[in-house]
């Protein structure tokens, strides 16, 4: 299986870009919400210029973030700094929306925001709507300002499951999905995507990358001998994977059909625990502002207790050598084709030890 790696935006990011490529890994993303992290244009700008041969991915961005003529001339600049190599992750917004305090969008406009993406990064006129004025628009410039001669890589956020999968399906894009290492799951959102493509014309103008790989996001942490799979080193490793899906189950927690309706009673009891301990509730007007600091980010010792062994396996890889290895294997069976590790600890030596791991399989 391939190899890439997920990291924040900030000041020199491009070294870790570098390094990546130096390990022989596949492709390098950055992260795009907006009210935590830097910007993941100017991070990838850098990037593009100080490496050669690293795939450079946004994961990801949102109609509810940026226009799609605003997105596009983003992607399109890129794709002038490093031709061929930009790969786009578009979805609803989840993270970037809530740490806004608003609600992601549809389906319907995430698959509209694609198709419009899609046909400017390939030099095509697409439909825009402002309200009830709608216009065709395109790129006035080309040239040295933009490149829309070369494939930019597009992959659908598979957190809507099986409509994501068939808006990929039906845009021919990829899927890219966070700590979804469930086998089961990825055949049955695989199985949704070519459902969806089968009555789908092909389009023989488009310019667009013909691949439709499958990513999926993670963290990784290769047990030493005897090292106890659910000691400090381990969840500082996976930790802000848990704390991450424990603040949104905490954010939506007031919603009966969210996600902590869908937990067990221990993982209930710690988003219950986070709410306390960041001094919040689940109605609160403002609780983006306190659930959501340090977002993916290295968790505090403190926090420890809340990274609960059953999210840890649910949301991450930890184990010895055969056991990472055997569980890669089986979604490399169930068709994903790219392990994205998400880095907090030291993510050169993380970079070093995914990039070993697959390569001495």
């Amino acid at each position: 299986m391939r190899a890439g790696v997920v990291v924040a935006a900030q000041p020199g990011v491009e070294d870790l870009a570098v390094r990546a490529e130096e390990l022989g890994l596949h492709s390098f993303w950055v992260n795009d919400s907006p009210m935590v992290h830097g910007d993941p244009f100017v991070a990838l700008s850098l990037c593009a210029k100080a490496t050669s041969r690293i795939r450079l991915g946004i994961g990801v961005t949102s109609p509810a973030l940026r226009s799609a003529p605003a997105a596009a001339s983003g992607l399109a600049s890129l794709n002038a700094l490093a031709p061929g190599r930009i790969i786009c992750g578009v979805g609803t917004g989840n993270t970037a929306r809530r740490t806004l305090s608003m609600r992601p969008t549809t389906a319907a406009r995430l698959e509209n925001f694609t198709a419009a993406l899609q046909d400017l990064c390939a030099g095509r006129a697409t439909e825009y709507r402002e309200g009830d004025r709608v216009r065709d628009v395109r790129f006035l410039h080309a040239g040295a300002h933009v490149n829309t001669a070369d494939p930019i890589e597009f992959v659908v956020a598979a957190l809507l499951g099986p409509k994501a999968a068939a808006v990929a399906g039906r845009r021919g894009t990829g899927l890219i999905s966070f700590g979804l290492l469930d086998p089961t799951a990825w055949h049955a959102l695989h199985d949704t995507r070519r459902h969806a493509a089968q009555g789908t014309p092909s389009d023989p103008d488009s310019h667009t990358d013909s691949r439709a790989d499958s990513y999926v996001v993670t963290a990784l942490h290769l047990l030493d001998e005897d090292e106890d799979p659910h000691g400090d080193a381990a969840r500082d490793a996976t930790g802000h994977l848990v704390l991450s899906l424990l603040a949104f189950a905490a954010d939506t927690a007031a919603d009966t059909s969210a996600l902590a309706e869908q937990l067990g009673p221990e993982e209930r009891e710690a988003v219950r625990r986070l709410l306390d301990r960041r001094g919040t509730t689940p109605t609160a007007p403002d609780r983006h502002t306190k659930l959501y600091p340090n977002y993916l980010g290295r968790i505090a010792p403190q926090d420890r207790d809340l990274v609960l062994p059953s999210l840890m396996n649910t949301l991450a890889l930890v184990g010895t050598r055969d056991d990472l290895l055997a569980r890669i294997t089986t979604l490399e069976q169930a068709g994903v084709d790219e392990l994205l590790i998400q880095p907090v600890i030291d993510p050169p030596t993380e970079m070093g030890r995914l990039a070993k791991l697959l390569t001495d399989e």
